[in-house]
């Protein structure tokens, strides 16, 4: 069968390639499923891994199937699966389990081992192919009459995941009830983010680099947030403006970006950040004044990645209640599908030369 894949450590190596097709039997105890893409989402990340920034391809191969976001149709189940059937639709998560303890538990997210399995990413092949074979265990049911948001699933976990660490964290104040953020950029990560705290009745500010109007403003706007260009207003001008957040959702991959949101978090508050930085960007920052402010400030920073099953059902959740809440806004975000995995090379292009493509998928199937 067709698969899209890279040769990790050599960057710019993206190719389609003959994979071999998956049976129910390579998950033992007859908890296998085999689906059939329908549609993957690709982002920054895949870009990163054809750069050869990170990524190792799975023991006893010299390449890796790219493709985290994943989003198809169950063909077949094992005679132990008792939760899907043909016909299904479902999204898979992304890490599996190593063995430590957090592991063991179902919390892979968090694994506290040095060396992570992620599907797509490291030491395991992604979705980027006609059919894939995984347990039962690591399926999410995604409900049909959200088969037009279906390929958001995984971003949509890793807001979810991000949001609830936040809040969980928080905790230790007894009682935190925030009422303004800043969400800081404005691809698919962000706007999910804006969409899902404004669900939590939050005043939210969505930061990017364009100037209005443009398509993520109208999103963002259409969410009921206010959206501001950096290019017009800085971050610290604008907590001058409207007041310190209680939470800042960074989601630039500027690392940059992520100690400055630093310096203008409230008192009290939770700043997250989603970013993965690949790179070797060296920056200055005020650390007297950050580490002065912080502890007298009683600041929290909570870095997140990833989702286990049960923070992509939260975040398929939140896709169903921004239906609901905010009808027809998050489908603009599925701006640019490419149609079949011959075309992988338009697929990397987009991701690479069109800054407006605020999501870049492919329609496998």
């Amino acid at each position: 069968m067709k698969a899209v894949a890279v040769i990790p450590g050599r960057p710019n190596s993206v190719h389609l390639t003959e994979a071999p097709m998956p049976q129910l039997n390579d998950v033992p105890n007859g908890r296998g499923v085999l689906v059939k893409v329908l549609q993957i989402g690709v982002d920054a990340t895949d870009r990163e891994i054809n750069e050869a920034l990170y990524g190792n391809p799975p023991p006893g191969f010299d390449y890796l199937i790219i493709g985290h976001e994943s989003f198809g149709e169950v063909v077949e189940v094992g005679p132990n699966v008792r939760d899907l059937k043909p016909g299904d639709l479902v999204s898979c998560t992304v890490r599996r389990p190593g063995t430590s303890i957090y592991d063991q538990i179902g919390r892979n997210d968090i694994t506290s081992e040095e060396t992570y399995y992620e599907r797509g990413i490291n030491l395991r092949h992604g979705y980027l192919t006609e059919y894939f074979v995984d347990d039962c265990e690591f399926m999410v049911k995604v409900p049909q009459g959200l088969k037009h948001l279906g390929v958001l699933s995984e971003p949509a976990s890793v807001c979810a995941k991000a949001l609830e660490q936040a809040y969980l964290a928080q905790q230790r104040l007894q009682v935190w009830r925030p009422k303004k953020a800043f969400v800081l950029g404005s691809g698919q990560i962000g706007l999910l983010a804006t969409m899902m705290l404004r669900l939590k009745g939050l005043e939210v500010y969505t930061l990017a680099r364009g100037p209005k109007p443009n398509l993520k403003a109208e999103i963002a706007e259409g969410y009921g947030a206010t959206y501001v260009s950096t290019k017009a207003k800085s971050l610290k001008d604008l907590a001058k403006e409207v007041g310190k957040p209680d939470l800042i959702f960074e989601a630039t991959g500027n690392s940059q970006l992520c100690f400055e949101a630093m310096e203008v978090l409230g008192l009290n508050g939770a700043l997250v950040w989603t970013s993965i930085t690949g790179g070797k960007k060296e920056v200055t920052v005020p650390a007297d004044a950050i580490n002065l402010q912080w502890v007298l400030g009683n600041k929290l920073l909570v870095g997140s990645v990833n989702g286990n099953r049960y923070h992509f059902e939260q975040g398929i959740a939140a896709l169903a209640e921004g239906e609901l809440a905010f009808p027809g806004v998050t489908e603009k975000i599925l701006t640019n599908p490419v149609q079949g995995l011959d075309h992988y090379q338009e697929m990397m292009r987009l991701l690479v030369e069109e800054k407006d493509a605020l999501k870049v998928f492919v329609n496998v199937s």
